[in-house]
């Protein structure tokens, strides 16, 4: 386990980002996979595959995880829904609390500029004092700016397209992009759900990529499979 977020630290980050993917073992809620034991399996058999990494949601989960895998690089992050904001990762000093006890080696945050519980740089320097690595879940690249400049050492594109409007079908390869030219390790995350779009992340500069649903939400990646096949049956086109 990573003990602290110093130079070495990133140095060997950055050394165990050889397929540069990162597998999020996030079953959908109160779904027949959301069980602590078979989070755990889905983290081994991820592990196995190839990851090089997990982003593991709940201090009390990731606690278990890290149990079992005690190798394992993993992100951690706390979703709450809040009554007065928007903001769902990992908003509350307390929450980076738990992820850092529960061995968390990078705790990422909601780093988006909205109405917020506590402010964005405090739970940077929470994560930091903490002796983690922290990762800004960002919308765009002022977000990312501003994480970056407030010691965020990783900055993913995660939250665009999801903080208002219709959420896109595609990845945002323009932010991700743009976010590589800039930054030097940029997590390719929301709506990566193929190998190719991993792959186009990869070739744009991404540092690594994480895939959640594509992976560990059975009930979503049926449901894809299941509308194709209703489409197909009716003669209407389907796209990859």
């Amino acid at each position: 386990m990573m003990s602290d977020a110093n130079t070495t630290t990133l140095e060997a980050l950055d050394a165990r980002m050889t397929t540069g993917l990162i597998v999020s073992c996030q079953p959908v809620d109160n779904g027949p996979m959301d069980h602590d034991d078979i989070v755990v399996r889905f983290a081994q058999a991820a592990l196995d595959g190839g990851a090089d990494g997990l982003r593991i949601e709940g201090a009390q989960r990731l606690a278990k995880v890290r149990a079992a895998l005690p190798d394992a690089f993993i992100i951690g992050i706390v979703k709450r829904d809040l009554d007065d904001s928007p903001v769902r990762i990992t908003p509350l000093n307390e929450d980076v609390i738990a992820l850092a006890n529960a061995g968390a080696d990078v705790i990422a945050v909601d780093a988006t500029q909205r109405a917020r519980p506590e402010p964005v740089e405090e739970l940077i320097q929470l994560i930091r004092s903490a002796g983690k690595i922290a990762m800004a879940d960002c919308s765009t690249l002022a977000d990312a700016e501003l994480a970056s400049n407030a010691g965020a050492d990783i900055v993913g594109t995660t939250l665009s397209g999801y903080t208002g409007g219709p959420i896109p079908d595609e990845p945002d390869f323009s932010l991700l992009q743009a976010m590589a030219e800039r930054f030097p390790r940029v997590m390719a995350e929301g709506r990566f759900n193929s190998p190719v779009t991993c792959a186009k992340a990869r070739k744009l500069g991404a540092w690594a990529v994480t895939v959640g649903t594509a992976i560990t939400r059975t009930e979503v990646v049926t449901q894809w499979f299941a509308d194709a096949a209703k489409r197909g049956k009716a003669g209407l086109e389907v796209t990859a």
